[in-house]
C-alpha cells in the first residue's frame, strides 16, 4: 500500500461526542475530509446542524445524532442507531465536555456537590460511551477509541498565568482528565487482543478568545510562544485513528506546543 493511503478514512464510521464543539468541531472535519462518514454526537442538536452542512456543503459525508453522554440511555440509543444504519463503528472521538454553571470556582469555593456532578457528568459520561461502543467493537474484532484528556491530566497547572484575571484552573478538570489518562490506559490494554486500539490526546491551552492578560502569560510560557488553534488538536487524532498509526495502543499524546517539556 502507498503510504499516504494509510492516513485515508475512506468508508470508515466515525463518531465524534461533542462535536459541534471548539475542538470536536474541527475533529469532525479533519475525519471527514480523510473520508471517513462522520456523525455528529450532540445534545443541541442545533448547532449539530450547521456543522453538518457546512460539511456538506464541501462534499463530504456527515451526519447529526442526538446524544447526552451523561445518559445511559442516549448514549446506548445513538450507538444502536448507528450500528443498524451502518454495521458497525470504526471510530468513536470522546470530545463532549459537559460541565456546571460554577465550573470556574475557586478551589475553597468548590462544593462537593458541585464536584460529584462534574465527575459523573464527565468522566463517568466517558466511562458510559466507552463501555458501549467498546463492547460493539470487540464483536467485529476491531476498533479504534480515542478520548480526550488535557494537558492538566498530566501536569500540574502554572497559576501564575490566572493572576489578574477571572479565570482559574478548575480541580474538577484535574481530577477529571487524571482520570481519562489512566482509564485510557486500562481499556487499552483490556481490549487490545480483539485488535481494538485506544489512546488519549491531550491538549495544551487552545484560542477560545480568552483575556488578553491571560493569552501573553501563556505565551510566555509555553515553548513555541503561542497558543493552539483547534484544527492542531485534530490533526493527531486524524493521525491516531489512521492506518499510519497501527502499533500505537494505549499512548498519552501530548499536544501542548512543548508545555511538558519544560
Amino acid at each position: 500500500m502507498i503510504f499516504p493511503e494509510k492516513f485515508q478514512l475512506k468508508n470508515k464510521i466515525a463518531v465524534v461526542t461533542g462535536g459541534a464543539g471548539l475542538i470536536g468541531s474541527a475533529i469532525c472535519l479533519a475525519l471527514s475530509e480523510a473520508g471517513a462518514k462522520v456523525y455528529i454526537g450532540e445534545i443541541d442538536t442545533g448547532i449539530g446542524k450547521e456543522l453538518c452542512s457546512k460539511i456538506k456543503n464541501s462534499g463530504l459525508h456527515a451526519q447529526v445524532i442526538e446524544m447526552d453522554i451523561t445518559s445511559e440511555r442516549s448514549v446506548e440509543s445513538a450507538v444502536s442507531d448507528i450500528i443498524q444504519s451502518n454495521g458497525g463503528i470504526d471510530i468513536w472521538v470522546n470530545s463532549a465536555y459537559p460541565k456546571t454553571s460554577d465550573w470556574g470556582n475557586k478551589f475553597e469555593d468548590v462544593t462537593l456537590k458541585s464536584l460529584r456532578k462534574n465527575v459523573d457528568m464527565h468522566m463517568n459520561g466517558y466511562f458510559i460511551c466507552c463501555k458501549n461502543v467498546l463492547e460493539e467493537m470487540r464483536k467485529k474484532k476491531s476498533g479504534i477509541l480515542i478520548n480526550l484528556g488535557s494537558h492538566y491530566g498530566v501536569l500540574g497547572p502554572n497559576f501564575s498565568i490566572y493572576e489578574g484575571t477571572q479565570m482559574t484552573m478548575p480541580a474538577a478538570y484535574s481530577l477529571i482528565k487524571g482520570g481519562i489518562v489512566s482509564f485510557s490506559r486500562y481499556l487499552a490494554t483490556y481490549y487490545a487482543p480483539y485488535n481494538i486500539r485506544v489512546n488519549v490526546v491531550c491538549p495544551g491551552g487552545v484560542f477560545d478568545n480568552q483575556s488578553q492578560a491571560f493569552i501573553e502569560k501563556y505565551n510566555k510560557l509555553n515553548p513555541l510562544g503561542r497558543m493552539a488553534n483547534p484544527e492542531e488538536i485534530a490533526g493527531p487524532i486524524l493521525f491516531l485513528c489512521s492506518e499510519a498509526a497501527a502499533y500505537m495502543t494505549g499512548q498519552v499524546v501530548m499536544v501542548d506546543g512543548g508545555l511538558s517539556a519544560w
